[in-house]
């Protein structure tokens, strides 16, 4: 690699949105080093362009979300590369390696910047007005760039496991001669690299007093400090699962607890909360709408309706069907009188759908048959019983008999004559998550430290017990809060199907599973309900479709194409 040239090129335009406003992402030309250093401008935008690798989901496999890959939806086109991951045909030589690119070349990125960019003075510009301002926020360039890099290596370690690591630009000869590093050598980088910068990097982009830049909005969309912590917090919850913790360290479990508490008290202290309304998380306004819960998401400049007409019903103009839920999810939603799942209820028929009553986070997440205004364009009530507008037999129609609501801006129009398009955010971080991953975390730690009933149990460190953190969740959701007095396998239980409920659709699900080992359990099949009308009434009928699994599917292959490269590279067990 040659230091004097930038690794990034001219780049499409848009921004990020963490606690407000926007980070402004504009096009950058290829230049060589000395070039770049000219300029504040210049130089934050390779910062900038490091931003761009972070993950969103919005169809990445040709229309099909990752959770297309779970139980949480099926995929309503056959022959769609994301059936590759269950149906046999994942190997090295089709490794789904995107991200293994994408965050190495960050990475470089990372590395390149911390070694030839930090440390400038700008002497051209010294008698500039705002001079202090700006070199303020150049010296904070360093920590978003390190916060960059360890996340972007939380992403390998998540998906492959042990890999290979630098923190310095590499020449040639070592990049193929780098061998894969223990993950928890990994995640230990991680949760210290997060610690090193929490009290360096700013604090709060919308709260930087005299050093906020004149004439300019707040780029609100950088890292601060809550989104370094909301990594370290992660991290640790990952570290800390069955499939990182085979020994299963107690200790681990009490470091996650420990850095999901830090998290959640320096939202509180900022006046972060629970925003009241579920659905605004995926508005099209919700980087203002959402600031409360919001830590951190991924927001484009350029509207779009790619999403919509992948996930729309079919029968509807230039709709496509796409994602579609299983009733495996629906099946987890509860009723909301009595928190449980209608399977759990007394006197249950399992031809009934009971759609009536259950967990307001259903109907926003879910379309189903008899829905009307979905879309808020669509005045036909949706017919996704066999034979109905928006069914099956038509091609790309529902197999589950649903349709997908979450992340779908309702009032996108895809009729040629009024076709419209809008902004979407992809969730990163918000403190939702965070409660359950606290009530996760600190019910494993007691639990292992042989606490029975550890959902109820408060310490002098842990002042707010397991069941209370996931009441903060549901009560947003106006659900009931767990029964106090649960044994731990009940207890665990019912935050597993909670964390399925309020995660749907996040990028959450393939992780979770993967993350406890429960891949045999969840993955192995799916189930779909099938609708026939027979005049005024309806007929439920489930259907169990089986898929593939194998354990070693718990990590991704390492590419064949970079094992070629660097013999040094050991593939991961199974592959």
């Amino acid at each position: 690699m040659k230091l004097n040239k930038l690794i990034y090129g001219v780049l499409s335009c848009f921004f990020l949105s963490s606690c407000a406003d926007k980070m402004d992402y504009k096009e950058y030309s290829n230049y060589d080093a000395n070039y770049v250093k000219r300029t504040f401008g210049d130089v934050g935008g390779l910062v900038a362009n490091i931003y761009l690798g972070l993950d969103t989901d919005f169809g990445n496999y040709s229309g099909a979300v990752l959770g297309s890959a779970t139980d949480e939806s099926e995929y309503a086109y056959s022959g769609n590369q994301i059936e590759d991951f269950y149906n046999g045909s994942w190997s090295p030589t089709n490794a789904k390696s995107s991200m293994w690119t994408t965050c190495y070349n960050q990475i470089a990125n990372c590395n390149l910047y911390l070694e030839e960019f930090t440390g400038l003075t700008f002497s051209d510009y010294e008698l500039i007005s705002d001079y202090k301002q700006e070199m303020f926020r150049y010296n904070n360039y360093q920590y978003e760039v390190r916060f960059l890099r360890a996340y972007y290596y939380f992403y390998l370690v998540r998906q492959y496991g042990a890999v290979p690591f630098t923190d310095h630009v590499l020449t040639a000869a070592e990049v193929n001669t780098l061998e894969r590093r223990p993950a928890e050598e990994i995640f230990d980088y991680v949760i210290s690299e997060c610690d090193a910068i929490k009290d360096l990097i700013v604090e709060d982009y919308a709260n930087l007093g005299d050093m906020a830049p004149s004439g300019e909005s707040l780029e609100t969309g950088r890292a601060n400090k809550r989104v370094v912590l909301a990594l370290k917090a992660r991290a640790a919850l990952y570290a800390a699962s069955p499939l990182f913790n085979t020994n299963n360290d107690v200790e681990l479990w009490h470091r996650a607890a420990l850095a999901n508490k830090e998290l959640i008290n320096a939202c509180e202290s900022a006046k972060m909360k629970l925003i009241d309304d579920y659905s605004s998380l995926w508005s099209k306004d919700s980087y203002s709408d959402a600031l409360d819960e919001l830590i951190f998401g991924r927001r484009a400049t350029r509207t779009t309706n790619s999403f919509e007409g992948y996930n729309f019903p079919i029968g509807l103009e230039n709709c496509k069907g796409g994602n579609c839920p299983t009733q495996t999810l629906v099946d987890a939603y509860e009723m909301q009188a009595t928190g449980l799942r209608p399977d759990e209820t007394t006197g249950y028929d399992s031809s009934l759908p009971y759609y009536d009553g259950r967990d307001p986070r259903f109907y926003l997440t879910i379309a189903k048959n008899g829905d009307e205004k979905w879309p808020n364009w669509n005045t036909t009530p949706l017919q996704t019983y066999q034979g109905g507008v928006n069914a099956e037999p038509l091609s790309g129609a529902t197999p589950t008999s649903y349709y997908l609501k979450k992340y779908c801006q309702t009032a996108v129009d895809l009729r040629s004559s009024t076709a419209s398009t809008t902004y979407h955010t992809w969730i990163t971080f918000r403190l939702g998550e965070f409660y359950l991953n606290y009530a996760e975390a600190l019910f494993k730690y007691l639990e292992l430290s042989g606490t029975e009933k550890a959902a109820d149990v408060t310490t002098d460190e842990f002042t707010m017990s397991a069941r209370a953190a996931v009441k903060k969740v549901r009560d947003r959701a106006k659900m009931p809060g767990f029964p106090t007095g649960m044994g731990n396998d009940a207890f665990w239980k019912k935050y597993q199907n909670e964390r399925m409920v309020e995660l749907a659709f996040e990028g959450h699900r393939f992780w979770d599973v993967r993350r406890w080992k429960e891949g045999d359990k969840h993955f192995k099949s799916i189930t779909e309900m099938k609708i026939t009308k027979n005049s005024d009434t309806y007929t439920y009928t489930r259907k169990v479709v089986n898929r593939q699994w194998d354990d070693k599917m718990y990590f991704f292959p390492i590419p064949q194409s970079e094992r070629s490269k660097n013999p040094n590279l050991a593939q991961n067990p199974g592959w």
